[in-house]
C-alpha cells in the first residue's frame, strides 16, 4: 500500500521504518532541509547544538522500537544525569533517598514539611518502581493525582510563596498533573537518556535505514493540504502535485493537521472543531546557543556534568501573566553542554553551551506582534537576561562567548509548525486535558485513513509518546 507520512520527527521516522520494513509504499515528506523535528540539531562554526529535544525516557519502549528497526547497536544512547543547585543546595543526586538528603540538609528548619511532603512522593514513586508486579498502587496514585496540579499538591506542605513551594511547584511543566511527579522522579534518577552523537545523528540514522528499506525521504518538501475523497484520506498535495496514498499519517502538530492541513473541514464535527481550537497546548522554551572560547576541561570545573538545572524561581513569577516583561529574571535556567558529553561536538580548546528556559505563551504580545524590530529587542534582552543568570554557575561566561544565538518559542513554531512553538504536545495541566486519558496514544481521527503519528497522538508528548502513536499507526494499518 501506498502510505504518505508528513513529518520526519522520531515518530514519523519510526512509523516510515516499520511499515517500509513490512514492504509498504512509504513516503515521508519534512518541510525542513533535514529530518529529526524536535529530535534534531545543528551545527555553527564547528559548534553542535541540540535544536530541540535534550534528553528522553521510558529507554524500555525507545530501545525496543530501534532494535524492531535494526539500528540500535548504530545509536549511542548515554545515561543522562542532573546537577541540582540553587543557593541553599548543590548535588547530583544518584538515588531517591540521596535526593531527600539534599533537601533535608539544604532546609532543616522545614524538616517536619518535608516529611509529609516526601511521605506522599514515595507513595508515588514506590507506585511507579512496583506498577509491574503490583498494578493496584499506580491506580490508587492515578485517582487521588489525576487531576491534581502541582500547585495544588505543594500548597497541601508548604506556604504560598515560601522557598520551597515556589521550588517544588515548578517541577516539570507548569501545573502539570501530580500523578505524574512519581514518574518525573524516576525518570530524573535512573532513566533519562540522550545521545552522545547529538540527537541529529540519531535522525540521519534512522532516515538513512528508512531509505535503505525502499522509502522515499523528501526534505524540503512542505505539506499544502491532506487530500480526502468521500470522507477517506486519499492523498496529500507537496508543492502543487498531488500524490496519492492509502493511508495518510500526520506526524505532526495536531491543530494544523485539521486546520491548516486537511482540504475539508466539515469531515470534523464541531463539537470536535471547537475543542480542537480551544485546547491549550504545552509552553515553549527559550533556548540560547553559545560557542565558548573555554576549554571542555575548565567548561566541566564549573558545571561538573553536562547538564545542570539552576533553581533561581523568585517571587511574582507566574507563567500565565504574558504581560511581565521582568518575567525571565524571575525563573530557573537549565544549562547543558553538548561538548561535556562529547568533546567532539566543539572547535578543539572551546566547549559548547545551552541555556534553557520555559516561556509564557505568547510573552509580550507574541514577542511583539509581528513587529520585527520589538521581536529582536524582546529577543535580546531575554539573551542577555539568560546569559547573566548563567554566570552565576560559570562566573567567566560572557567574556568568553564566539558565538550566540538564541530560538524562542515562534522559532520552533517556525521550524517545526508545532502551535506556539509547544515543546511537548498538549497542556500538561489536568485541568486543560485534551485527552480524556492522560496516558497511551489516540492516532484515530474522524477521517477515515488518516491518523495521527506524532507525540499529538498522547496528551503529554514527548519521544515516548511518538513512539507510540507509531506503532499504533503500524498496527492499525497492518
Amino acid at each position: 500500500m501506498k502510505i504518505s507520512i508528513i513529518g520526519s520527527g522520531i515518530g514519523g521516522l519510526v512509523a516510515g521504518n516499520l511499515l517500509a520494513q513490512k514492504g509498504h509504499q512509504v513516503t515521508i515528506f519534512e518541510s525542513h532541509k533535514m529530518p529529526g523535528g524536535y529530535t534534531a540539531g545543528f551545527w555553527r562554526k564547528g559548534f553542535y547544538f541540540e535544536s530541540g529535544t535534550l534528553s528522553f525516557e521510558a529507554s524500555d519502549l525507545v530501545f525496543k522500537a530501534m532494535k524492531d528497526i535494526g539500528v540500535f547497536e548504530k545509536i549511542e544512547f548515554v545515561r543522562q544525569k542532573v546537577r541540582w543547585v540553587s543557593e541553599n543546595f548543590d548535588g547530583v543526586p544518584e538515588s531517591y533517598d540521596e535526593l531527600k538528603t539534599i533537601f533535608y540538609s539544604a532546609y532543616p528548619s522545614e524538616k517536619d514539611k518535608l516529611g509529609k511532603y516526601f511521605s506522599e512522593v514515595d507513595r508515588m514513586y514506590d507506585a511507579i518502581v512496583s506498577s509491574a508486579s503490583d498494578p493496584t498502587k499506580i491506580m490508587a496514585v492515578y485517582q487521588e493525582y489525576a487531576n491534581v496540579t502541582m500547585t495544588e499538591f505543594t500548597e497541601r506542605f508548604f506556604e504560598k510563596d515560601s522557598k520551597l513551594y515556589r521550588l517544588l511547584k515548578s517541577v516539570g511543566y507548569p501545573e502539570m498533573s501530580a500523578l505524574y511527579l512519581g514518574g518525573a522522579v524516576t525518570t530524573f534518577l535512573s532513566d533519562y537518556w540522550t545521545v552522545k552523537t547529538g540527537m541529529q545523528s540519531w535522525a540521519d540514522v534512522l532516515a538513512d535505514n528508512f531509505q535503505k528499506l525502499g522509502g522515499e525521504l523528501r526534505l524540503k518538501s512542505y505539506i499544502d493540504r491532506i487530500i480526502t475523497k468521500n470522507g477517506v484520506a486519499v492523498g496529500v498535495s507537496c508543492k502543487k502535485t498531488d500524490y496519492e496514498a492509502d493511508y495518510v499519517i500526520s506526524a505532526s502538530d495536531y491543530k494544523k493537521t485539521f486546520f491548516k492541513l486537511l482540504d475539508n473541514q466539515s469531515l470534523i464535527p464541531e463539537e470536535m472543531q471547537e475543542r480542537i481550537k480551544q485546547a491549550s497546548v504545552s509552553e515553549g522554551f527559550f533556548t540560547v546557543y553559545l560557542g565558548l572560547g573555554m576549554p571542555n576541561e575548565k567548561l566541566k570545573e564549573y558545571l561538573k556534568i553536562p547538564h545542570v538545572t539552576y533553581f533561581d524561581e523568585k517571587p511574582g513569577a507566574d507563567i500565565f501573566n504574558p504581560d511581565d516583561e521582568e518575567f525571565f529574571k524571575k525563573i530557573s535556567v537549565s544549562l547543558y553542554s553538548p561538548s561535556l558529553m562529547n568533546p567532539e561536538l566543539a572547535p578543539e580548546g572551546s566547549s559548547s553551551l545551552m541555556l534553557q528556559t520555559i516561556a509564557p505563551h505568547r510573552w509580550m504580545q507574541n514577542w511583539g506582534s509581528e513587529n520585527r524590530k520589538r521581536y529582536k529587542e524582546l529577543k535580546e534582552k531575554v539573551k542577555r537576561t539568560l546569559i547573566e543568570k548563567g554566570s552565576a554557575v560559570i562566573p567567566d561566561v560572557v567574556n568568553r562567548i564566539e558565538f550566540e544565538d538564541a530560538a524562542t518559542p515562534l522559532t520552533y513554531e517556525r521550524f517545526t509548525h508545532n502551535t506556539d512553538g509547544a515543546s511537548s504536545a498538549w497542556s500538561w495541566n489536568p485541568k486543560k486535558r485534551f485527552y480524556t486519558q492522560p496516558i497511551g496514544a489516540v492516532v484515530e481521527t474522524p477521517v477515515k485513513n488518516l491518523f495521527i503519528g506524532s507525540c499529538w497522538a498522547t496528551q503529554i508528548g514527548g519521544v515516548p509518546g511518538a513512539i507510540d502513536a507509531a506503532y499504533q499507526c503500524v498496527k492499525n494499518i497492518g
